[in-house]
């Protein structure tokens, strides 16, 4: 069994990516507490079906028809068109941390892929690129569905050459402005990262403590828009990921300037660490960011939407992207649907997601769920806030944090490794645990 990370990191770095990728999906914490086990008796039993029946592995159970969870009603949609269009049923198995109090919902996943014991299932990056790498998900390009994907989504998710899983959506992680501060200190948004430390210097010199409100879960985002604007958008992104793969480039190089930032962000006195280190992401932050005591937070694209995160501000919001030497970068994360490569309703699963990933389909999703579309056959008109973020994407001008091409597992790992420089350790002890995942990488 090929693993990325050590337990602890694992552990954590699922936690990450399960409770921030799959937020635009389910309204779900996908994650269980204790130690990792391995018993037989938390998975649930798969017994052969007969009929034309799909089984489906995910977050979310099929929502009653008066249910107000506006995620788990878009995919009810999509998936009652596949249900119709083909004459069969889509059976929901669901995770919840009841049943599964020893895994987090990757570790699940990984079994139930691995003892073939669904159809089709619900993944994150980090699960993507390891059931990939080992063969386990069917290669996906075939469908006809997959034809209109955006190139972000084909970079993503494609492992030796094949592109094992699909999202109904693309999550953009950016900075949410509050614009009015800005204008009162008569600031333009940021766009590189000197522009970015010299509104948070005017902002501090006018009473604002701490500029930057910032979690345990985000930072990273700061690192990966510096560290990838130029592999990403320089036109050589696939000679440059082959190059780190192959050790003859190193992760901590592309890395370093990001981290060098963030440390001069702590420094400073921007970010304070000690409490960032302590908070979830917004509820943490978030309450002193719409109460105007601090000008800069990072979320993702959905929590602008949501009225229980930053949808409802007192205040002229703006959501960017991250400060970089190309200007404002988004951060992309992108999830996905994946089949079992022995799925034992083949033909039929193959079916369904054609159909669910289908323009019409994801039409209905996006305006649903008002976000990024996998197609780049299907837009929706977006609030104000989002426009400076929505017109990067669409122009293709973006970062990946996590990518399943890359052998150094990317979102989980750095999250962490940010983790250590809000607790002490220098810019060089960061750098040297990329260094040694590379090392690792290699020998696989």
């Amino acid at each position: 069994m090929k693993k990325r990370v050590t337990h602890e990191r694992r552990m954590e770095g699922m936690r990450r990516i399960s409770v921030i990728c799959l937020a635009g999906v389910a309204a779900i914490v996908l994650t269980a507490c204790g130690g990792k086990g391995q018993s037989d008796e938390n998975l649930v039993s798969s017994k052969k079906d007969s009929g034309e029946v799909v089984n489906l592995f995910g977050p979310m159970e099929k929502s009653n028809p008066d249910a107000d969870n506006i995620a788990r009603t878009a995919f009810d949609i999509t998936v009652g068109m596949a249900e119709k269009e083909h004459g069969l049923t889509v059976e929901y198995r669901t995770y919840t941390a009841e049943n599964y109090q020893e895994k987090t919902y990757d570790d699940v996943t990984l079994d139930r892929v691995r003892n073939n014991m669904d159809d089709l299932y619900l993944l994150n990056p980090d699960t993507i690129q390891i059931l990939g790498e080992e063969g386990r998900l069917l290669d996906l390009s075939p469908l006809d569905s997959t034809r209109n994907l955006r190139d972000v989504v084909k970079t993503a998710n494609t492992v030796d050459g094949k592109l094992v899983a699909v999202p109904q959506e693309v999550v953009a992680h950016g900075l949410f402005l509050n614009k009015d501060l800005f204008d009162k200190y008569k600031l333009s948004l940021p766009e590189t990262p000197e522009e970015f430390l010299n509104c948070c210097k005017v902002f501090q010199e006018n009473g604002i403590k701490t500029p930057v409100g910032a979690n345990r879960w985000w930072l990273e985002n700061f690192v990966f828009a510096q560290a990838y604007a130029d592999l990403y958008n320089g036109g050589n992104a696939e000679a440059e990921i082959e190059a780190l793969n192959s050790g003859k480039a190193k992760y901590s190089d592309y890395m370093r300037p990001g981290f060098e930032f963030l440390k001069k962000l702590i420094d400073l006195g921007y970010v304070d660490a000690e409490l960032a280190y302590t908070y979830e992401a917004i509820e943490g932050e978030g309450k002193d960011f719409l109460a105007q005591k601090t000008p800069i937070v990072m979320a993702y694209w959905g929590a602008a939407n949501a009225e229980t995160a930053y949808g409802k501000p007192d205040f002229e919001l703006k959501v960017t992207g991250f400060p970089s030497s190309r200007g404002q970068m988004p951060v992309m994360s992108i999830t996905g649907y994946g089949i079992s490569a022995e799925a034992e309703h083949m033909e039929d699963t193959k079916k369904v997601l054609n159909t669910i990933l289908s323009d019409e389909a994801l039409q209905k999703y996006a305006e649903t769920n008002k976000v990024i579309s996998p197609s780049k056959n299907v837009e929706v008109e977006c609030i104000p806030a989002l426009k400076p973020l929505y017109d990067k994407v669409m122009d293709n001008v973006y970062v990946l944090g996590s990518n399943a091409g890359m052998k150094v597992e990317q979102w989980g790992n750095t999250c962490l490794i940010v983790r250590k420089l809000l607790t002490g350790a220098t810019v060089d002890e960061c750098m040297a645990e990329f260094d040694k995942l590379q090392e690792e990488s290699l020998k696989k």
